[in-house]
């Protein structure tokens, strides 16, 4: 499942053109492999400013699969979770304020990311119910919940995981996904599929993730479930996931917050010092 903006060749479009008259199936059959594909990282951990002396390191294995994290500090549980294509280092500027204020902080990184193992459908290969699993498998190995802080498609998967009954005192959604339906479809207009591989693609998607899409609509989980206090920090200027998808997520859960920043974008929001400053205030009360 991807949340990034990208583009596609014109001979990839032209493909799926042809594919879409002649082999259908075979069209959403690569468009599946695409849409779960993990970008190839940016970065590395070393170029990385400002990350947090190193925690106690820490291995579980979740669905049969190694997830590796870092834990600092002592007191009432924190849990970080990455985005799509993240790592946990993308929230280390909330780990030293975090410690601080008496909370013990734990970090990690989803199946095919960062450092854990590769997950079920090997490398850079990885899916809402992926990460799910291992936010659900790093709580139990260190203990409830008092807040999640989530950003991107993680602020989806912590959504879900809430919804599905893993007890979370508070959350704090940074830059959240809405709805991965909505996705697909601009997902499909950027390769160029027509309405018969798209079909397709979705039904493709559901049999592997083993859940219909509404399953993850974020707005439609709020509607239904009885959710905790919750911060929804978004920007303007956010390119891959529109402040739209904040605003409709705050809409929908009773009593959450939403705060609309400008100028930060996707990650930036994540080490923007009044962002952090309001996150971990929030965390606190």
């Amino acid at each position: 499942m991807t949340v990034r903006l990208f583009s596609a060749p014109t001979p990839v479009r032209a493909s799926f053109r042809v594919l879409e008259h002649a082999a259908p199936a075979i069209g959403a059959r690569w468009a599946e492999r695409i849409w779960f594909t993990l970008p190839r990282p940016r970065d590395t951990p070393a170029t990385r400013p400002g990350l947090p002396a190193p925690g106690d390191p820490f291995a579980v294995e979740v669905d049969g699969h190694q997830v590796v994290g870092e834990a600092w500090g002592a007191g009432p549980v924190v849990y970080l979770m990455h985005g799509w294509a993240g790592r946990w280092e993308h929230l280390a500027p909330f780990v030293p304020p975090l410690v601080a204020a008496g909370h013990r902080v734990v970090a990690f990184d989803a199946p095919s990311h960062g450092r854990s193992a590769p997950g079920r459908y090997g490398a850079r290969s990885s899916s809402i119910p992926e990460f799910v699993a291992a936010l659900a498998g790093v709580v139990a190995r260190h203990g409830p919940a008092h807040a999640v802080i989530a950003h991107s498609m993680g602020a989806t998967a912590a959504a879900v995981a809430l919804c599905d009954g893993l007890p979370v005192g508070r959350v704090a959604l940074l830059a959240p996904m809405a709805s991965p339906a909505s996705y697909a479809r601009q997902f499909a207009a950027v390769l160029g599929l027509g309405e018969r591989t798209h079909r397709r693609l979705v039904a493709r998607i559901e049999r592997r993730v083993g859940a219909p899409m509404h399953h993850f609509d974020v707005p439609l989980l709020g509607r239904g479930a009885t959710v905790p206090p919750a911060l929804i920090v978004h920007d303007r200027d956010d390119a891959s996931t529109p402040v739209a998808d904040g605003e409709a997520i705050a809409a929908a859960w009773t009593g959450a917050r939403l705060h609309v920043t400008s100028g930060l974008g996707h990650r930036r929001l994540l080490r923007d010092p009044a962002v952090v400053a309001e996150v971990v205030d929030f965390v606190r009360r």
